[in-house]
């Protein structure tokens, strides 16, 4: 793949990457930050990638490696409990939002992927690096959770 394609496939992409992000971060200038740096650090592995094909998967993989290493980041610099109040009530706003927060993170990852991103089961395989089956039984859990969670919202 020779850097022009890659700027293609990027620009293509540079949409669900944002969304990806954001549903990870919460933030639009972290989600901004994290796809940029993700399209960096491609760009510099971009001779690594052996199979094409799977440009997209690998794009997602690098963002979500990103992402992850922004959330490890800002636990160590700002706990959750230091937040403003409003600003952590405008995350919390929506209770899908705050029922997906609170998942595992291997079935958050299944989630956002496969149902805020669009991946499907397949990229959302590569894209973590486990086997297809493992994300049908990720999902499967993940939503059962995501019920019972909403459930308990609306009676409440």
């Amino acid at each position: 793949m020779d850097y022009e394609e890659f700027a293609t496939r990027t620009e293509q992409l540079k949409k669900r990457l944002y969304r990806t992000a954001l549903l990870y971060l919460g933030s639009e200038s972290a989600a901004v930050d994290a796809v940029d740096e993700a399209v960096f650090r491609a760009l510099r592995g971009l001779k690594k990638l052996r199979q094409p094909e799977y440009f997209d998967t690998w794009m997602f993989r690098i963002l979500i490696n990103e992402c992850k290493k922004e959330l490890r980041r800002r636990k160590r610099e700002l706990p959750m409990d230091a937040l403003p109040a409003s600003a952590q009530e405008e995350f919390d706003s929506l209770p899908l939002r705050e029922a997906v927060r609170i998942l595992p993170p291997e079935l958050k990852d299944v989630i956002l992927l496969r149902f805020f991103s669009g991946l499907t089961l397949g990229e959302t395989a590569k894209s973590l690096g486990i086997p297809q089956g493992t994300v049908v039984t990720r999902q499967r859990h993940a939503l059962k959770l995501l019920k019972l969670e909403l459930r308990e919202e609306a009676e409440a």
